[in-house]
């Protein structure tokens, strides 16, 4: 059964005839009769009785034209509903965001995307590294950003990839040097991350080749927090760039960090191998325009 048998039938008992039906479809009397004739040898019944020029549906022709018409019209939606996503004119993006550096990173970018495509819906989850990569592969998001890692799982676009930068209490010992390396900062208290983020393995594994480990004086994923901690004379946060430059404040100095190179290196990842939805594919088209490498 095919539809465009079941579309053959349907219009020979709309029109009333072989001959109306084939001149609706474009196609000759004798097509027309034999895509119905394969109808009823495809289903094992009869669907039509000829009576001279006139022509009456059997039982089995009534209950196939009822489901014939069903069919067609799934068929008609099914295809309107992909020729709409093609057009981006529906569909879902499901979206992974560091909790850390999204206000700066990816407001404007999240806003031009809604004003592009306004009938996808957006559906954002903030989160570590470690979270995002778990979310995406349990298929619970479709893209996320997450720092970039050599793992089999995960397909990738590089976004950015900023230096890490260092606030310090405006009365630490080395606030008015031009730049510092993380060595000089053994014996002040850190403020870290919470566990879920990819960063912190990076700086406390940066901390021991630089001779020490680091006296933890809190946690946080907001990196305004963070800054006010430092504010306060609670200790020293390593941020990237993007974000740090944002949390200039008074009680608080920013330095570059001379030493080692830390990196916050984001990509946008998705499992591999993994059909990316026309949404997802024009997020990451998005950020190919405003690259911030």
């Amino acid at each position: 059964m095919e539809f465009k048998q079941l579309r053959s039938f349907v219009e020979v008992v709309r029109q009333g005839g072989f001959t109306q039906a084939a001149r609706v479809l474009h196609a000759s009397q004798s097509a027309v009769s034999k895509q119905v004739a394969q109808l009823e040898q495809s289903l094992g019944v009869r669907l039509l009785e000829r009576l001279g020029p006139q022509i009456r549906l059997t039982e089995a022709g009534s209950l196939v034209l009822r489901r014939a018409d069903e069919m067609l019209r799934l068929r008609r939606d099914l295809l309107n509903e992909l020729d709409d996503l093609g057009h981006l004119a529906r569909g879902e993006l499901r979206l992974g965001l560091p909790l850390l550096g999204s206000d700066a990173l990816f407001a404007r970018l999240i806003a031009e995307y809604r004003r592009r495509y306004p009938n996808i819906e957006v559906h954002l989850q903030e989160g570590g590294s470690l979270v995002i990569e778990r979310l995406l592969l349990d298929g619970e998001l479709e893209l996320g950003a997450s720092l970039t890692r050599d793992n089999p799982a995960f397909a990738c676009q590089p976004f950015c990839n900023e230096p890490l930068e260092v606030l310090l209490p405006a009365g630490h010992p080395r606030a008015g040097q031009a730049d510092i390396a993380l060595a000089e900062l053994a014996d002040t208290p850190f403020l870290l991350y919470q566990q879920s983020f990819i960063l912190n393995e990076r700086l406390l594994r940066a901390c021991r080749e630089a001779g020490f480990t680091p006296r933890e004086a809190g946690r946080s994923g907001q990196a305004d927090f963070l800054a006010a901690l430092v504010a306060a004379g609670q200790g020293v946060v390593l941020l990237p760039r993007v974000v740090a430059r944002s949390l200039q404040r008074p009680g608080v100095v920013l330095l570059p960090l001379r030493e080692p190179d830390l990196r916050w290196d984001i990509a946008f990842i998705w499992r591999s191998g993994a059909y990316l939805s026309r949404a997802a594919q024009a997020w990451l088209a998005l950020l190919r325009e405003r690259p911030l490498l």
